[in-house]
């Protein structure tokens, strides 16, 4: 028999059973739905990931004094950065496209009506807001012009423009007393990424020019540096770089360290891989239960063919033909399970992209692993009752009833 004509004879018998071919077709259908629906939700777990991360910069660097110094442990002196540290990296390094410095202060803020707040106030460049991504709300971040004229000018959290005015808007123009000093407030802006209070910029922070700022700290010490990197690609060289720079300005004994998002990126990247491994695991399981089911409903059709059988192989079938015939029974079924299964799994994201905005992932590995591993269930689950139909006597066969 040609190979047309055993696939025309699995039809034939598909045919004569719909509602039996249905149903055990049905195992593969929900296996590879579930297959390919597993690998979309990782997908897009992992661009989550990977877009808040980059929302907070992946390009950047973050730069801070962790102790060391000299003198006796009575007159111990520090060795904290200082902005002429940012301008030797800036001349040194040539993978740094932009630097802010950032100095820290807590201080009781006087509002306009007698409210007064501790608050953190952080005197940055105007290249902070670039470096860290910042979304300005209202109004604008302080320029360049503002930072060389030493303007009173401020910027607020969009959280602590609520809680004092009311909304964004209502905060411009507003104008507080930082140590009797009347600063105005130009901006409101949040981070692009809400850290939830974990990184340098609090609920309530004030931002102000760095050079307005050193006069009230009256040092050139700062707390952090940050920088921006031009090629992501180049920011573990860079933070090397930056971190030799610094040393080479500093005491031997001084220890200072350098924050990246890399590492983070890198293991964030490796947790969401491995969750999507584990869900194909469970979706493997469907599909093996699916094959399962097929192997039983194949078994059970080579009991209920059993004469036929003894006819073919009375006819001139050989063993290799009766087993091929059964083997490609089973693939049909699982693979027709694979590919309407197919369908529907990529029938949700498709749907999501068309009726909404967000661009939900999908993998078009997923579909083609998903029909070879149908596939491969046929021909695993599909071989003994295939085996067991090759080896029927074909006397023994035609005298069954």
């Amino acid at each position: 028999m040609v190979l047309s004509e055993i696939v025309k004879l699995a039809i034939d018998s598909f045919r004569a059973s719909k509602v039996r071919f249905a149903l055990t077709a049905l195992g593969m259908v929900i296996g590879s739905a579930s297959l390919i629906l597993v690998v979309t939700i990782g997908l897009t777990g992992k661009k989550f990931i990977l877009d808040e991360l980059h929302g907070i910069g992946t390009n950047m660097v973050m730069l801070e004094y962790e102790g060391g110094g000299s003198g006796a442990i009575n007159e111990y002196r520090n060795d904290f950065l200082t902005h002429d540290d940012e301008d030797a990296v800036d001349e040194q390094v040539p993978a740094v496209s932009l630097s802010s410095p950032m100095l820290e202060m807590h201080d009781r803020v006087t509002f306009p009506g007698g409210v007064a707040k501790d608050v953190l106030v952080l005197g940055v460049n105007p290249q902070y807001r670039p470096v860290r991504n910042l979304i300005v709300l209202s109004g604008r971040f302080f320029d360049d012009v503002d930072e060389t004229t030493h303007t009173k000018v401020a910027v607020v959290t969009e959280a602590f423009a609520r809680e004092l005015f009311g909304s964004p808007d209502a905060a411009i123009n507003q104008t507080f007393q930082l140590t009797g000093i009347p600063f105005t407030i130009i901006g409101t802006f949040k981070e692009s990424v809400d850290t939830f209070g974990q990184s340098e910029i609090a609920d309530e922070t004030i931002l102000i020019p760095y050079t307005v700022g050193r006069y009230f700290t009256g040092t050139d010490q700062v707390k952090q540096i940050f920088f921006s990197i031009r090629d992501a690609g180049d920011v573990e060289e860079a933070s090397r770089e930056i971190k030799a720079v610094v040393h080479s300005r500093h005491l031997a004994s001084s220890v200072y360290q350098t924050t990246t998002l890399t590492s983070l990126l890198s293991t964030a990247d490796a947790i969401a891989n491995a969750l999507t491994v584990v869900l194909l695991l469970v979706s493997a399981v469907t599909l093996a239960v699916g094959g399962v089911g097929i192997m039983n409903i194949m078994l059970a059709t080579v009991r209920s063919r059993i004469r036929e059988i003894g006819i073919r192989k009375a006819l001139g079938a050989t063993a290799r033909e009766i087993k091929l015939q059964f083997l490609i029974e089973a693939v049909f079924i699982s693979l027709s399970g694979g590919i309407v299964g197919s369908v529907i799994g990529l029938a949700l994201p498709i749907s999501v992209r068309v009726f909404t905005d967000y661009p939900l992932p999908i993998d078009p590995w997923s579909v083609i692993i998903a029909l070879v591993t149908s596939t491969a269930i046929g021909v695993i689950f599909g071989t003994l009752p295939a085996n067991r139909a090759a080896r029927m006597d074909p006397v023994e066969s035609l005298k069954y009833e």
